[in-house]
């Protein structure tokens, strides 16, 4: 996408927050944004901030999720000539979440200077995660929340609030996408509806839901999950900075 689309997309969504039959012609709740490998590597490439910047666009009637590159300061990176972006669709397959846990078994046993048996006992020990990973039912209540329940989130938005707290962008942090092991093939990219305990309100993210070769094998040596989370919306999490001019 270039400059121009760029800033026509971000402007036309913000025309759109206001109004709730727009958004509700615009936005099926069970449509979710597809990455190709390819592309994933762009934008970490394109990316020198900590976090990724996805920004949502509108472009002939079609939400667009729109990559950002941000310099070190969290600003929007100068110079660039094209952003990398992907179209709100239908999903055309079943989407797998896999979480894949491997335990370790520790059974001891002692047996006294007669041997005769004088204790045995069983610990399973519980993996850790080598990376940001949230939990597959968490996911799963999420993205059915949304589906259920986005357009009455959207109807009160708009209507009571005028559209000001609707997300215009999330901040992705880069593991998210970026992570090289497993290796990811492709990612498919949900809206979820999750309360938040700071804002006391239900806020939208962003889940990423990861196809790795690693778990197409069946095979593993830790835990391993291909869902991952989550996207911070601003508003109201924009913390970092804001993107310059």
């Amino acid at each position: 996408m270039n400059e121009k689309d760029y800033l026509t997309a971000i402007s036309e969504w913000n025309r759109y927050l206001q109004n709730y039959y727009l958004i509700s012609n615009l936005i099926p709740t069970n449509y979710v944004f597809d990455l190709s490998s390819d592309q994933i590597t762009k934008i970490k490439d394109a990316n020198k901030y900590v976090d990724l910047c996805a920004e949502i666009g509108v472009l002939d009637n079609q939400m667009y999720l729109i990559f950002v590159p941000l310099d070190e300061q969290g600003h929007r990176e100068k110079g660039v000539t094209e952003y990398q972006y992907t179209v709100l669709g239908p999903l055309k397959h079943d989407l797998r979440l896999q979480e894949t846990k491997e335990f370790t078994i520790v059974k001891n046993a002692v047996i006294s200077s007669n041997l005769t048996k004088v204790d045995d006992n069983m610990n399973t020990n519980f993996p850790v995660s080598s990376q940001p990973v949230l939990d597959q039912d968490i996911a799963v209540e999420a993205i059915e929340r949304w589906r259920n329940e986005g357009m009455e989130w959207f109807f009160r938005e708009c209507n009571e609030f005028k559209g000001e707290r609707v997300f215009r962008r999330f901040y992705i942090p880069e593991a998210d996408l970026c992570h090289p092991i497993p290796k990811v093939a492709s990612v498919k990219c949900s809206f979820g509806l999750r309360h938040n305990d700071i804002y006391q309100r239900m806020l939208v993210t962003l889940i990423f839901i990861s196809s790795h070769e690693l778990l197409q094998q069946g095979e593993s040596t830790e835990m391993v999950s291909n869902t991952y989370d989550w996207a911070k919306p601003c508003p109201p999490v924009c913390r970092i900075p804001e993107l310059g001019s």
